[in-house]
């Protein structure tokens, strides 16, 4: 049996990373991108540009877009503005969609069943996150555990981003020697504005800020990164 792993995949920083990073360690990956009728659906675009990019050989677009009619969010509705910072106190952003990795990573599982993959990666991330709930890892270890129990399979979320912050994931690219296909190529801005981005929202705020701090810092931040992730 092949050694597989399916990638949720948008397209945005934080999924590229994931996939060049697991391009070198899988005889097979399989990338799911989402269609759940977002406000910036122009990733979807750039992970079909992406994927065969970098040789992924299947990749599938799978219509979620019941998430849109449930859950209501500023990347779900256009008549709700994306914020230009995080809210502060308790309430979170109105970017955060909820259900929307419960969901992912749940049908990227059942994917992973029927291809027999025994490995789901997914770029969600807690040292740099926005708030989100369904980003951390004491969520993804539950869901993991439901799953497994749920499909009586073994399978493990892998988050290779989770104790990064973004100048560590900035570093990840440039060890895979990718860093200009992330910053060029990639979509992560909440306007829907491929590379560096609207330059006003929160995620476009978060990526620059990292990759002004990897730039400026680069040999500390990548000894950091490597002892993370016990590099070479």
């Amino acid at each position: 049996m092949s050694n597989k792993a399916v990638i949720v995949f948008s397209g945005g920083q934080d999924s590229t990373t994931c996939l060049i990073h697991a391009l070198p360690l899988y005889d097979e990956i399989h990338c799911i991108t989402f269609d759940y009728g977002q406000r910036h659906r122009a990733e979807i675009e750039v992970a079909q540009h992406l994927s065969k990019k970098l040789g992924v050989t299947v990749h599938k677009v799978l219509d979620t877009s019941l998430l849109n009619e449930l859950a209501i969010s500023s990347l779900t509705r256009d008549n709700i503005p994306v914020p230009t910072m995080n809210s502060s106190g308790e309430s979170l952003p109105n970017t955060f969609v909820p259900g929307r990795n419960i969901l992912f990573l749940t049908l990227a599982s059942i994917y992973a069943y029927q291809v027999q993959a025994k490995t789901v990666i997914t770029g969600v991330c807690e040292t740099d996150f926005s708030g989100y709930p369904d980003c951390r890892n004491e969520f993804v270890k539950a869901l993991n555990k439901a799953i497994e129990l749920g499909m009586e399979y073994t399978l493990q979320l892998e988050t290779p981003l989770m104790w990064l912050n973004k100048a560590e994931t900035w570093a990840l690219a440039d060890y895979h020697n990718q860093l200009d296909l992330i910053r060029h190529d990639t979509l992560s801005c909440y306007n829907g504005i491929k590379g560096s981005g609207c330059a006003n929202c929160d995620a476009c705020n978060l990526r620059s800020k990292g990759l002004n701090d990897y730039l400026e810092n680069k040999a500390e931040i990548m000894n950091s990164l490597k002892d993370k992730l016990e590099l070479k």
